[in-house]
């Protein structure tokens, strides 16, 4: 896997074998990603291995997800209906994150949830890993952006 990291005219790119995939604008903090694969070193698959909106290998679960604020260290600005973070059910006995899983967050009436918000969504996740023993009411997870904590969420 080869990883290119280009900076041109204030915009910060990011290239993974030859193909754009995020594009980030120094001045302003905006940031977009092109592609839908998962970007750290504890996933252990891409949303890319499925044929993903038609699949029946989806888990949808009820959820009252809280983004921190920015001031928290959150993120600086809100996300969209389909934003797709890394989900953290347990972190290993030094803090550090033993895996993530894939899930994407959907939710309706509103463009956004910002920073400092709670609301409650779908979370649909892949049922190709092993993640049906930590989907019960009550249950409570982190969402991260890479190793950057943004939520968190408790299953309703």
């Amino acid at each position: 896997m080869a990883i290119l990291k280009r900076i041109e005219n204030e915009e910060l790119y990011l290239y993974m074998n030859g193909v754009l995939i995020y594009k980030r604008w120094l001045s302003s903090g905006n940031s977009k990603i092109f592609d839908i694969m998962a970007y750290d070193k504890y996933t252990l698959m891409t949303y890319n291995d499925l044929e993903y909106e038609n699949s029946s290998e989806l888990l949808p679960v009820k959820a009252k997800i809280r983004l921190k604020g920015t001031l928290e260290g959150g993120r600086r600005t809100g996300i969209i209906s389909g934003y797709r973070p890394n989900h953290v059910f347990e972190y290993g006995s030094d803090g550090k994150i033993n895996q993530t899983f894939m899930g994407d967050i959907i939710f309706e009436n509103k463009t956004t949830i910002e920073p400092g918000e709670e609301r409650i969504v779908t979370v649909r996740f892949l049922l190709n890993q092993p993640i049906e023993k930590y989907l019960s009411k009550g249950q409570i997870w982190w969402i991260h952006e890479g190793p950057n904590l943004v939520g968190n969420a408790e299953i309703i």
